[in-house]
C-alpha cells in the first residue's frame, strides 16, 4: 500500500491510495467515524483500484459544516468527484456511510458504476437494541456530560461493543473519534433516521440500476441480521453474510471485505475479478 495524495476538498479530508490511473472506490465511514476505519481493507484494494476515503464534514479531519442530512452530504461527495474527472465509482458504506452511497446514486446515477452496503440497516424496523455501553456514551442524559471526558479506552470499548469477537482497531481510528463533538453526531443521527424514515434503502435502490453488493456480519449487534435479506428484494443485489462477524466487516474481516468490494468493483468495469 502507498498513501500517495491527502487533500481537502469540498470541505472533505480526502486520502489517496494505489494506482491513480486504476478504476476508483470510494470508501464512505458510518457514523461519527472516519475514513481510517477503513484502513485495514486498504491493502488488499490499493493493488488493483484507487482508492478514495473520505471523512464527512465534522468527522475525522475535516472540520464541521452543517448541514448534515443524508442528501447534503451526498451533494458534497458529487462535487468532490466532479473535481476529481471520476465516474462509474464504486462506492462503499459502512453503516451509515451506506445512505450517502444510496442518496449519491439517487443525485448522480452518472457518478456510481456500483455500490456495496456494508452493515447497512434497510429500515428504522431493523435496529437492535443497543449495547448498555453505547446507550450511556451516546444518549441523554448522561451522553452529553461524558462526551468531553472519553478516553481512548472508552473509545475502544465502544468501538469492541459493536463486534462480535477480539478486534483490532487502528490508533487512528480512535483519534479521529476523539475529534467529533456530541452535538454533530446526533445531528447526524438524525440525519440519518429522516433519511430512512421517508424511504427504505431497499426501495431506494430498487428504483436504481446500479449493481449492488451488501454485506452483513451474521452476528450484527446493532442492525438485526436477518434484514439483511430485505436487499433480495433489489435487482442486481447480491446479498452475503459473513459467520462470526459483528457490526465492524472492515476490522472483523478486512480481507474478506476486501474481496467482496474487488469482486464488485470487477464485474461492473468489466475485467477478471482478483482470484485466489
Amino acid at each position: 500500500m502507498s498513501e500517495y495524495d491527502a487533500e481537502l476538498s469540498h470541505g472533505m479530508h480526502v486520502v489517496h491510495d494505489g494506482p491513480p490511473q486504476a478504476p476508483p472506490m470510494l470508501l464512505v465511514h458510518g457514523s461519527g467515524a472516519s475514513g481510517a476505519s477503513w484502513g485495514p481493507v486498504v491493502p488488499t484494494l490499493a493493488g488493483r483500484r484507487h482508492v478514495l476515503r473520505i471523512d464527512l464534514p465534522g468527522c475525522g479531519k475535516s472540520p464541521p459544516m452543517k448541514p448534515y442530512d443524508v442528501p447534503v452530504q451526498a451533494g458534497r461527495v458529487a462535487a468532490l468527484l466532479d473535481d476529481l474527472g471520476l465516474r462509474s465509482v464504486t462506492v462503499a458504506g459502512h453503516s451509515s456511510g451506506g445512505y450517502v452511497a444510496t442518496a449519491l446514486a439517487e443525485l448522480r446515477p452518472d457518478l456510481v458504476g456500483a455500490i456495496a452496503l456494508v452493515s447497512t440497516g434497510p429500515g428504522l424496523d431493523a435496529f437492535l437494541p443497543q449495547p448498555v455501553v453505547l446507550r450511556v456514551m451516546l444518549a441523554p442524559p448522561l451522553g452529553p456530560l461524558l462526551w468531553s471526558r472519553r478516553t481512548d479506552t472508552m473509545l475502544r470499548k465502544g468501538i469492541r461493543a459493536t463486534a462480535a469477537g477480539p478486534v483490532d482497531i487502528p490508533g487512528d481510528m480512535v483519534a479521529d473519534l476523539r475529534g467529533i463533538s456530541y452535538r454533530a453526531f446526533r445531528t447526524v443521527a438524525r440525519g440519518n433516521t429522516a433519511y430512512l424514515a421517508e424511504r427504505s434503502v431497499p426501495e431506494r435502490l430498487a428504483a436504481l440500476d446500479v449493481p449492488v453488493l451488501v454485506l452483513f456480519g451474521a452476528a450484527d449487534p446493532r442492525w438485526d441480521p436477518s434484514s439483511a435479506r430485505r436487499y433480495d428484494a433489489v435487482p442486481n443485489a447480491r446479498v452475503e453474510l459473513l459467520p462470526g462477524v459483528g457490526h465492524l466487516p472492515p476490522l472483523e474481516a478486512p480481507e474478506a471485505t476486501g474481496e467482496l468490494l474487488l469482486g464488485l468493483a470487477a464485474k461492473d468495469v468489466g475485467i477478471p475479478p482478483v482470484g485466489p
